[in-house]
């Protein structure tokens, strides 16, 4: 922290690059307000009405975020939905406690064991629980639930913000967040560089008062009622920021990216249809991942056949003749999906997840294999698993999509086998790379450097750890590369390394010449490269 007559100054680590001058707002997660409790009966309708009312208002923020934001959710609606906890709490309330005092008591109990635990996957969802218990008692205390109020353009400041907080506030107008906690690689931030919010987190201890803001994702930091200077200063920084911007949006209009002579292929990750609607996703090369999760958080259960062919034709019908991944279910992990996923296991993300889970539950993987069997017809499609870990996993869905694909042409529907490929994330995969049959490997860098580092990347207490630069992680995204050049095998890298324009140098020296970013991230990304091949680096 720097102080003085020119205000205070607090600096923490970059979650999401970009500025936001306005007024400051401190977020209190806890809830205020008293209430006059009524008779056992009162208070258990009350309580159950408090349930339904939390768990639509969750269920209306997952269908209008989709993506892996409403995946995020999903916890929240799997905790409302498990009958032990509930009933607990009405036996608790049976014996005379008021409904406020007997969800927050029990809640309380659960998350200090999530924060006891050993595992980090437990720990990580201590936050999903408080913001649950803190939307419910709000609701039970008069307040309905309401979207924070923030004024346009605000800095929002808290000690830590959960998904479905950051997701009600109104961006439109701007803004940005600082956190005393928080981590680079949670939930949060990467809906913030999603949506172009400015974020910077583990600011430590921020006293309350202070009327403006000025919030610098780029250096880090967070300014408090500054002067006149300061301001002037932080402006200056805004507009060469925004300069850089208006020339990287201009670069995406020039011919394809090239360094060292190689054209770089620049595609975009979609987690919805709706993010082809970004200015600049028409300039990508195509479609690198298409995440297919934000089927499963429609209301009223699992999609069916038609639901879904009718998402992968829109995005084929948009990408014309470029190549279009989609990535089959990854569900599991941190994305529970109740009816899908298997309920209590120990450590999810080492548990039944990505193709595993589909494997084991071929009924609903099959549904979904039909329906992208049927877009194979209408454009350039891809289609690759995630978390595999053996090359027989590969071969088990391989098999039931080729066994899908029989029954549809026999049946006289136009259907075919589109190119398979596999994320490559799982560290037994980078290492045994050569045993793969595939058309493509894509590298999805947040879980490999997550298993490699055996770092969970929504702990914040671990950032310093989760190094995506780490020589470990490079030198499998750099095996990788390399038997993909050896064998004529396309290889992509669809993490977030590829749009952080510092670990550009390191990913092309490793080989890559393919990367999809985010539509937001695609201008700078293409950029950087130019600058590099100019050999401006990147100052």
């Amino acid at each position: 922290m720097q102080g003085g007559a020119a205000g205070l100054a607090y600096r923490g680590r970059t979650a999401s690059i970009g500025f936001a001058h306005g007024p400051f707002v401190r977020v209190d997660a806890g809830a205020a307000g008293e209430r006059v409790a009524g008779t056992l009966v009162e208070e258990a309708l009350a309580l159950r009405n408090a349930i339904d009312v939390a768990s639509g208002q969750i269920a209306d923020l997952a269908a209008s975020a989709g993506g892996e934001a409403a995946q995020i959710l999903e916890f929240q609606v799997a905790l409302l939905e498990d009958e032990d906890l509930i009933e607990a709490i009405f036996a608790s309330i049976g014996e005379g406690r008021p409904a406020d005092i007997a969800w927050r008591s029990t809640l309380d109990a659960h998350i200090a064991d999530y924060n006891s635990a050993p595992d980090d996957y437990l720990k990580a969802r201590s936050s999903d629980l408080a913001d649950l218990r803190d939307r419910v008692v709000h609701i039970l205390r008069g307040d309905q639930g309401q979207p924070l109020k923030v004024p346009s353009g605000g800095v929002v400041c808290a000690d830590d913000l959960p998904p479905s907080r950051f997701l009600e506030i109104d961006w439109s107008g701007g803004g940005g967040l600082a956190l005393l906690r928080g981590s680079p690689t949670s939930h949060v931030a990467m809906l913030a560089r999603a949506r172009g919010i400015p974020m910077v987190v583990q600011l430590g201890s921020i006293p309350d008062f202070g009327t403006m803001a000025l919030l610098d994702g780029e250096g880090a930091t967070l300014e408090l009622d500054p002067n006149a200077e300061q301001v002037r200063t932080f402006e200056k920084r805004r507009d060469s920021h925004l300069k850089s911007r208006a020339s990287a949006r201009a670069i995406l209009r020039r011919p394809t990216a090239s360094w060292r002579g190689e054209r770089i292929k620049l595609f975009i990750n979609i987690q919805r249809v709706e993010d082809l609607e970004h200015a600049d996703a028409q300039y990508a090369d195509g479609i690198g991942l298409m995440r297919t999760e934000f089927l499963l958080t429609e209301r009223g259960g699992l999609p069916d056949e038609e639901t879904q062919f009718q998402a992968y034709d829109a995005v084929l019908r948009w990408a014309d003749r470029r190549p279009v991944t989609i990535r089959t279910f990854d569900a599991g992990g941190d994305k529970p999906v109740p009816g899908f996923t298997a309920d209590g296991e120990a450590n999810p993300f080492l548990g039944v997840r990505g193709l595993r889970l589909c494997l084991a539950r071929p009924e609903i993987f099959a549904v979904q294999l039909r329906a992208l069997a049927r877009a194979a017809v209408r454009g350039n499609l891809k289609v690759m698993f995630p978390m595999v870990t053996s090359a027989d996993e590969l071969e088990a869905g391989r098999k039931l999509f080729a066994d899908v694909v029989q029954r549809l042409q026999a049946d006289g529907i136009a259907a075919m086998l589109p190119e398979l490929g596999i994320m490559v994330e799982v560290p037994a995969a980078a290492l045994a790379i050569a045993s793969f049959k595939t058309s493509f490997f894509s590298i999805g860098s947040n879980d490999l450097a997550q298993y490699v580092l055996a770092c969970d990347r929504s702990n914040g207490a671990l950032a310093p750890l989760m190094d995506p630069l780490h020589p470990a992680v490079l030198e499998l995204i750099a095996r990788t590369a390399e038997h993909g050049r050896r064998a004529a095998i396309s290889v992509s890298l669809c993490g977030d390394m590829a749009g952080d324009p510092r670990c550009l140098p390191a990913l092309l020296n490793c080989g890559l010449r393919e990367l999809s970013v985010n539509a937001s991230a695609l201008a700078q990304i293409k950029q950087t490269i130019d600058r590099l091949s100019s050999g401006g680096g990147l100052g």
